[in-house]
C-alpha cells in the first residue's frame, strides 16, 4: 500500500478512496510542489476530521456534526413510538449514557441501529461516535449517525451502579444514590411556556462523602411532603445538573426517591463559629441554646413572610441564626444538636455577626449523640465532639445567694419547674426580644422591657414559664 492508502485507512470519513486520492492530488497542485503526497494526505485527513472535538464537554447544540470517543456508562431500553403518516412504520429509539474524562452525555440510536445496539452494547465499552448534537430534555444529546467500537482507546471513567455524593459530575444520568434525608421543602407550582402547570420541590441528601440538593419535578414533587428528615433513602434514575455553581441531582417522572432500611452514615463537617467572617457562606453546627417564637411580617409586595431566631453554640463560640420562610417552621428546641448548611454570615446586632438561613440553606436536626466534625479540627481525644449541652459546661449548682428566696435557674437539667420564682445572672448575648443571658455555662431567655445592651452583665428575677424567665426585675 502507498502513503495515501495508509492515511486513508486511519480516516473516519464518508469519502471513497478515489475521492480522497483526488483531493490529495489537488492539494499537491495547490501547494506548488511544497508538499509531497504524504503531507498532502495528512492535511486532507485533518480537514475531514475537523468536526472531532477534544472531549464530551465540547459537544454543543448547534454543531452540524460532532465526532468523539466515549465509554458506555449505561444502556436504556428500546422504546417504540408512532410516526406521523397513515402508512408510517413505528419507530424505535435507544438512549445510551456515554462519558469521558471531561463529562458525560446522552446519545440516541434509532430504528435498526437501536435494536442492534441493545443486543451488542455493554457497560464499559468504548465507542467512536459521530452524530448531530441537539438540546434535549435533560441537556445536550447526540442523535447518532454512526457508532463503532474502539478497542484501542482507553478512557479513565468509572462505571458503577450506585454513586456516592462525591462521585457526581455534571451531565451524569441514570444515577442511583443512597443517603440520609437531611431536609425537605414544600411543593411549589409554576406555569410553563405552553400554558401547563408544573410542580417542583427540593430535598437534601447526605452520605459519608458529602451532601447534595435533590430537585423533584412534577409527579415526583409530592415526595418532599411525604418523606421525613432522618430516614435513609435511595434516589433512583436521577440526572446531574448545575445551579449557581453547585451540582444538583434532579429526579423526573422516570425516577424515584424511596425509603430504605439501610442506615446511611452522614457526618457533617462544619466551620468553627469562632472562625466565621462577614460575607462567608458556611456550614455551622452546635447545640441550640435558645429558640425564639416565630414572627410574621409583611413584605413590600404584600405577601407575608416569617422568621425565627435561634442561637447555637459550639466549643468555640455562639451564633444567632435567622431561619426564614418554611425553615422557621422546623421543630427546633434548646438542647437539640443541629447543623445549618450554606448559611450566609451577615451583620448582626451591635456589629456582631449572625447567620441567615434562606431557601438555599439546609436545616438538619442531628440525632442525639451524633458526631459533628469541623473543617479545622476533625478529631478530638474521644474520637468526636461531645454531644448535648454537656459539651459546653457543667451544670450550674442549685441554690440561692444565702439571703434570697429565689432559686438560681438551671436552664439545662429541667430541675426548675414552671411557675417557680428564679434568679439568673449573666452577660447579654442577645439584646432583642427576648433578651438572652449567658453566664459561661448556661443561657436563659428573658422576657423584659428593660433597656440592656450586648456585653452587659445583668441579673434577672422572675417567674419561669415554658423554659423562659418572665422578669419582674432586671438590674
Amino acid at each position: 500500500m502507498g502513503v495515501i492508502e495508509d492515511v486513508y485507512g486511519d480516516l473516519d470519513a464518508d469519502v471513497s478512496l478515489e475521492e480522497f486520492r483526488e483531493a490529495v492530488e489537488d492539494k499537491v497542485d495547490q501547494m506548488g510542489g511544497l508538499a509531497d503526497e504524504e503531507t498532502a494526505a495528512m492535511l486532507i485527513a485533518h480537514e475531514l476530521d475537523e468536526d472531532e472535538v477534544n472531549g464530551v464537554a465540547d459537544v454543543e447544540p448547534g454543531m452540524e456534526e460532532a465526532k468523539f470517543v466515549a465509554k458506555v456508562v449505561s444502556v436504556g431500553d428500546v422504546r417504540t413510538f408512532e410516526r406521523d403518516g397513515e402508512d408510517a412504520e413505528d419507530g424505535h429509539v435507544l438512549n445510551v449514557e456515554v462519558a469521558d474524562e471531561t463529562g458525560s452525555i446522552r446519545i440516541s440510536l434509532w430504528d435498526e441501529q437501536a435494536q442492534a445496539a441493545k443486543e451488542e452494547l455493554e457497560k464499559g465499552q468504548v465507542l467512536r461516535i459521530k452524530g448531530r448534537p441537539k438540546e434535549g430534555y435533560n441537556g445536550t444529546e447526540v442523535s447518532v449517525d454512526k457508532a463503532e467500537p474502539d478497542e484501542d482507546t482507553e478512557i479513565d471513567v468509572q462505571v458503577q451502579d450506585t454513586y456516592a455524593v462525591d462521585d457526581l459530575s455534571l451531565g451524569l444520568s441514570d444515577v442511583n444514590l443512597r443517603g440520609k434525608l437531611l431536609d425537605t421543602d414544600t411543593v411549589r407550582t409554576f406555569d410553563r411556556d405552553d400554558g401547563s402547570q408544573g410542580k417542583v420541590s427540593n430535598l437534601t441528601v447526605g452520605d459519608e462523602t458529602g451532601r447534595v440538593r435533590v430537585t423533584l419535578w412534577d409527579e415526583r414533587a409530592d415526595l418532599a411532603e411525604e418523606l421525613d428528615p432522618g430516614i435513609s433513602v435511595e434516589v433512583v434514575d436521577g440526572y446531574v445538573r448545575e445551579r449557581d455553581g453547585s451540582l444538583e441531582l434532579h429526579v423526573g417522572n422516570r425516577g424515584a426517591v424511596e425509603e430504605i432500611e439501610e442506615d446511611v452514615e452522614y457526618v457533617p463537617e462544619s466551620t468553627d463559629i469562632a472562625d466565621l467572617e462577614l460575607g462567608d457562606t458556611a456550614d455551622v453546627a452546635g447545640v441550640v441554646r435558645s429558640a425564639d417564637p416565630k414572627r410574621t411580617f409583611d413584605r413590600d409586595d404584600g405577601s407575608e413572610g416569617q422568621v425565627r431566631n435561634v442561637r447555637i453554640q459550639d466549643d468555640t463560640g455562639d451564633l444567632r441564626v435567622a431561619l426564614w420562610g418554611e425553615k422557621a417552621d422546623r421543630e427546633i428546641a434548646p438542647g437539640d444538636e443541629v447543623q445549618f448548611a450554606d448559611v450566609e454570615i451577615q451583620d448582626g446586632w451591635e456589629d456582631d455577626i449572625e447567620g441567615s438561613a434562606g431557601w438555599q440553606s439546609t436545616v438538619t436536626v442531628l440525632e442525639s449523640g451524633a458526631e459533628v466534625g469541623t473543617a479545622t479540627d476533625e478529631s478530638s481525644d474521644d474520637g468526636g465532639s461531645s454531644a448535648g449541652l454537656d459539651a459546653f459546661g457543667d451544670d450550674v449548682d442549685d441554690g440561692g445567694d444565702g439571703g434570697d428566696d429565689a432559686a438560681t435557674v438551671d436552664a439545662s437539667d429541667g430541675e426548675n419547674e414552671d411557675g417557680e420564682y428564679v434568679e439568673f445572672t449573666g452577660t447579654v448575648v442577645q439584646a432583642g426580644s427576648p433578651v438572652v443571658l449567658d453566664d459561661g455555662e448556661e443561657t436563659v431567655s428573658v422576657d423584659t422591657d428593660s433597656d440592656v445592651h450586648l456585653g452587659q452583665e445583668v441579673t434577672a428575677r422572675g417567674e419561669l414559664q415554658d423554659g423562659r424567665l418572665d422578669a419582674d426585675d432586671v438590674f
